[in-house]
């Protein structure tokens, strides 16, 4: 048996650092994909190869896979089959490509394990549902790999829809699908990858959710999606965390009321920007190049724009009319040569579809 299949990165319009504290999120799939050739072996063998990574083939017999000292890209995929080691009955050959631009805060690795897991389901675990993906892609990260993440980001690769935003509430595990016609209001999401990599591994990351925990404690609530006041907070430091939370979570609120009465898109433009100022402010994970892009899109007409992604790096988006975009990447890619940053890539993002099998 063989086949290809292909998972997207994801945008979140809003709600950054909500999911592992049982708040929001609206993301959207990219048309951009990871493809994930699969096919079953006769033998124990997991072997992975990557498009991107042509000398550094791994091959891992299954019940090795829980020691498996390999680091870098292909523990990705290893950590998605050594979730699913006791459902297979043989090893896989896995093969990945991915347009999705790496570091950027739009989900590859994500998008790596959700096309993983989506072709190990078709080939050999069919009664797999969407919420054990969602649990099996959030363990390789967070257990095989070492990446401290929530589970937005494997959600929205696994059940986004064309044309709409997916409204994800995580501590009831409840999602739908909120209509975000971009097109028929003349506008688009420019996103701006700043070129500035990061990853989720790193401690800071880690911070920010041990922080959060902290913050919640100190507040005697389980999550911090259960406070709905932080200024008693006396740490100054854990009261900045737990507020960007809370009003982020409001935000995601704010933004879906928009969408879901039909009235101008543009209204999300200041909660976009507001977001923005709060994870600039409160949670500290923006950066010069992500400010200045953010800076430069507002005066050059965007109705609003954030940083997007866990932060340190990677990616803005800017909500603007369509026409004006081209307009907006000039000027953005001017400001960075003149400050001296890399020189940024953009693009528009289309709302597209989950994972799925595409031959």
């Amino acid at each position: 048996m063989t086949g290809t299949w292909a998972a997207p990165g994801r945008l979140n319009i809003i709600g950054e650092h909500t999911d592992y504290n049982d708040g929001y999120a609206l993301p959207i799939a990219l048309p951009h994909v990871v493809t994930c050739e699969a096919a079953v072996r006769s033998d124990d063998v997991v072997r992975v190869e990557s498009r991107q990574y042509p000398d550094d083939v791994v091959s891992v017999r299954l019940r090795d896979l829980a020691r498996n000292p390999i680091p870098g890209w292909s523990r990705y995929p290893l950590g998605v089959v050594h979730q699913l080691r006791d459902r297979l009955a043989t090893g896989l050959d896995i093969r990945i490509d991915s347009n999705v631009p790496v570091g950027a805060g739009l989900s590859s690795s994500a998008a790596v394990t959700c096309a993983v897991a989506v072709a190990a389901r078709d080939l050999a675990c069919p009664d797999l549902t969407d919420d054990d993906l969602i649990r099996i892609t959030s363990a390789a990260e967070n257990d095989y790999v070492g990446a401290p993440t929530g589970t937005l980001d494997q959600s929205a690769s696994l059940l986004c829809a064309v044309g709409h935003a997916l409204f994800i509430d995580f501590a009831s595990a409840t999602r739908s699908q909120v209509p975000f016609d971009l097109e028929a209001s003349e506008l688009a999401v420019l996103v701006v990858d700043t070129n500035t990599p990061h990853t989720h591994a790193d401690g800071e990351y880690a911070d920010r959710r041990a922080q959060c925990r902290s913050a919640a404690a100190a507040l005697g609530v389980k999550s911090l999606r259960d406070a709905s006041s932080v200024e008693q907070l006396d740490d100054r430091l854990l009261r900045h965390r737990a507020r960007h939370v809370v009003t982020e979570n409001a935000r995601v609120m704010a933004v879906v009321d928009v969408l879901r009465s039909g009235r101008d898109l543009r209204d999300i433009g200041p909660v976009l920007t507001a977001s923005h100022a709060s994870l600039r402010d409160d949670f500290d994970v923006s950066t010069k190049e992500l400010n200045r892009a953010v800076e430069t899109a507002l005066a050059t007409g965007a109705y609003g724009a954030r940083m997007v992604g866990g932060g340190f790096g990677g990616s803005v988006i800017a909500l603007a009319d369509a026409a004006n975009c081209d307009t907006i990447a000039d000027a953005i890619t001017r400001e960075f040569a003149v400050a001296g940053f890399r020189t940024p890539r953009t693009f528009v993002a289309t709302p597209s579809s989950g994972a799925r099998r595409v031959g």
